[in-house]
C-alpha cells in the first residue's frame, strides 16, 4: 500500500528474557539513519517557514524507512520497565516457592536435612501445648458461667414462688419467707460470682487470642524463614558437590549470596522469637497469677456463703458488679 509506514530500526531493539538489551543502547541510538536524498524528498528552502517553531507540511515522496521514530522508542521503554519489574518479581517468587515446596516435601519424606534449634523448638512446643490447655480452661469456665446463669434464674423464680406462698399461707408465712430470702440471697451472690468468672474469662481470652497469638505469628514467620534457609543451603551444597568450572562458578557465587541472605534472615527471626517468648512468659505469669487468685477467692467465698468476702474480692480487682437489666456503663463512667 502507498500509505504503509515501516517501523524504524530504533523501534526494533531486541530484548533478552531478563530485560537486558542484546546491544549497547549507546550504539543502537547512536546509529545514523543514513544519508537523506534531498532530491527524492523534494525539500526546498521555500517549503520551510521562517517563523519560529512552525514547519509547513507538504506531501512526502521519499522513503520513510530511514526516518527515526524516537517517540515509539520512548513509549516502548515506558511500557517495558514496569512490565519487566513485575515479571522479575513473579519469577523470583516462583523460584522461591518451588525451592521451599521441594524442601518441605524432602523433609516429610525423610530425605532432606532440617536445621533444628532444640532449645527454641522445645519452648515453642510448650507454648503450643499451653495455648490448647488455656483454650480448654476458657471453654470450661464459659460453661460454668452459663450454668451459673441458669441456676440464678431458677433461684430467682423459686424465691418469687416462696414469697407468693408466704403471703397466701398464713400458717407457713415464716417458713416460706425464710426460703424466699435464702434463694434471693443466693441469686445475688451468684451475680457477684458471675462477674468474677466473666472477668476471668475475658482476661485469659485476651492473653490467648492477642498476646500468645501475636507470638505465634512470629513463630510462623520464623518457621518460614527456616524452610527458606534450608532450601537455599541444600542448593548450595548440591552445587558444591558438582564440577567447579567457568560455567558453574557464577551459579555457585549467586547461590552463595542467596544462601547468606536467607541465613541472616533466619538468624534474625530466631532471635526475635526467642525474645518474644521470654517477654510472653513474664507477661503470662503475671496475668495468670492475678486471675487465678481472683477465681479461687470468688469461688471459695461463694460456696462458703461469705457475701462480704465475695464483694471484697471484686473490689480488690476493680470489678464493677453489673445488676440484671442494667445498662452498660459509658466510657466516662468506666474511667
Amino acid at each position: 500500500m502507498a500509505e504503509e509506514v515501516h517501523r524504524s530500526s530504533a523501534a526494533e531493539i531486541s530484548v533478552t528474557s531478563n530485560g537486558d538489551l542484546e546491544e549497547n543502547p549507546e550504539d543502537v541510538f547512536g546509529r545514523s539513519p543514513g544519508p537523506l536524498d534531498l532530491s527524492e524528498a523534494s525539500v526546498s528552502p521555500s517549503s520551510l517557514a521562517a517563523t519560529e517553531g512552525i514547519i509547513e507540511s507538504g506531501p512526502y515522496k521519499g522513503n520513510m524507512q530511514g526516518q527515526p521514530t524516537s517517540g515509539a522508542v520512548v513509549l516502548a521503554d515506558d511500557l517495558k520497565n514496569p512490565a519487566m519489574e513485575k515479571l522479575e518479581l513473579v519469577r523470583k517468587w516462583s523460584i522461591n516457592t518451588y525451592k521451599c515446596t521441594r524442601q518441605i516435601l524432602s523433609e516429610k519424606m525423610g530425605r532432606g536435612s532440617r536445621t533444628v534449634d532444640l532449645e527454641l523448638e522445645a519452648q515453642i512446643e510448650v507454648l503450643r501445648d499451653n495455648k490448647r490447655k488455656y483454650e480448654h480452661v476458657i471453654k470450661l469456665a464459659q460453661t460454668l458461667a452459663n450454668q451459673l446463669t441458669q441456676i440464678m434464674q431458677t433461684q430467682r423464680q423459686l424465691g418469687d414462688a416462696f414469697a407468693d406462698l408466704s403471703l397466701k399461707s398464713p400458717e407457713l408465712h415464716e417458713e416460706f419467707g425464710y426460703n424466699a430470702e435464702t434463694q434471693r440471697l443466693l441469686s445475688k451472690n451468684g451475680e457477684t460470682l458471675l462477674s468474677a468468672i466473666t472477668f476471668f474469662i475475658a482476661s485469659v481470652t485476651t492473653l490467648v487470642d492477642k498476646t500468645i497469638e501475636d507470638t505465634m505469628l512470629n513463630i510462623k514467620q520464623y518457621e518460614s524463614a527456616r524452610v527458606e534457609y534450608d532450601a537455599y543451603r541444600t542448593d548450595l551444597e548440591e552445587l558444591n558437590l558438582g564440577p567447579r568450572d567457568a560455567a558453574t562458578m557464577p551459579k555457585i557465587e549467586l547461590s552463595q549470596q542467596q544462601f547468606q541472605i536467607h541465613r541472616d534472615k533466619y538468624e534474625r527471626m530466631r532471635n526475635d522469637v526467642s525474645i518474644k517468648l521470654k517477654f510472653l512468659e513474664e507477661n503470662k505469669v503475671k496475668v495468670l497469677h492475678n486471675q487465678l487468685i481472683l477465681f479461687h477467692n470468688a469461688i471459695a467465698a461463694y460456696y462458703a456463703g461469705n457475701q462480704q468476702q465475695l464483694e471484697q474480692t471484686l473490689k480488690q480487682f476493680h470489678i464493677k458488679l453489673k445488676m440484671p437489666g442494667a445498662d452498660t456503663p459509658s466510657w466516662l463512667e468506666e474511667h
